[in-house]
């Protein structure tokens, strides 16, 4: 499976729930953004005190997060 995580609020909770990628945020709000067609692909990035690096893998459920550099599945 395929998802997102974001370091900041979702909008459109309801309707992200149903779609058939996971998506962790912070919070939900519904607060209209200002997209700005801005983003960058496979670079580190830092939030929550965690290193996200490209190739990391990365599980999560209702409970939370875990960040692993290797496959935890067999």
């Amino acid at each position: 499976m395929v998802g997102l995580v974001i370091n900041g609020c979702v909008r459109d909770s309801a309707a992200i729930a149903k779609v058939s990628i996971g998506v962790k945020g912070l919070a939900s709000t519904p607060r209209k953004t200002v997209k700005r067609q801005q983003g960058v692909a496979d670079i580190d990035v830092y939030f929550a005190d965690v290193v996200f690096r490209p190739n990391d893998y990365l599980y999560a459920d209702e409970d939370g997060i875990v960040l692993s550099r290797s496959s935890l599945l067999s």
